[in-house]
């Protein structure tokens, strides 16, 4: 498991992008209440792989509620990552394992390389 940050780092109802050493990518974090889901922060409306947020760390809409691509303007659920605004309809975001410890650090429970295979 690699550790990402603690989850009194990561406010509710927030999102962060951190760096994951063994990707090419970030990871996205975003915590709902005692909940963190996590993605990789890929938009899939691009086949190369864009990342998601126009600036660190912007990875919600106003109001919070979806994961937003501001180059595309697509918006995905935030526990399903399924894509229910813009061009990629029906298509979704690549989960990560994400495990807490009894300490309250988010891990990476498996590296996406891992989860390819």
């Amino acid at each position: 498991m690699i550790p990402l940050c603690h989850l009194d780092d990561l406010p509710d109802g927030g999102a962060r992008g951190l760096e994951v050493a063994s990707e090419p990518y970030k990871v996205i974090l975003v915590r709902q209440g005692d909940r963190v889901h996590g993605w990789r922060d890929l938009c899939p409306h691009y086949a190369g792989g864009i990342g998601l947020a126009w600036k660190r760390d912007a990875y919600l809409n106003g109001d919070r509620t979806h994961i937003a691509c501001h180059a595309h303007g697509a918006w995905f659920e935030i526990d399903t990552g399924v894509c229910v605004q813009g061009p990629c309809i029906g298509k979704h975001l690549s989960r990560v394992s994400l495990a807490i410890d009894e300490k309250g650090v988010v891990h990476l429970a498996r590296t996406p390389r891992e989860e390819r295979k």
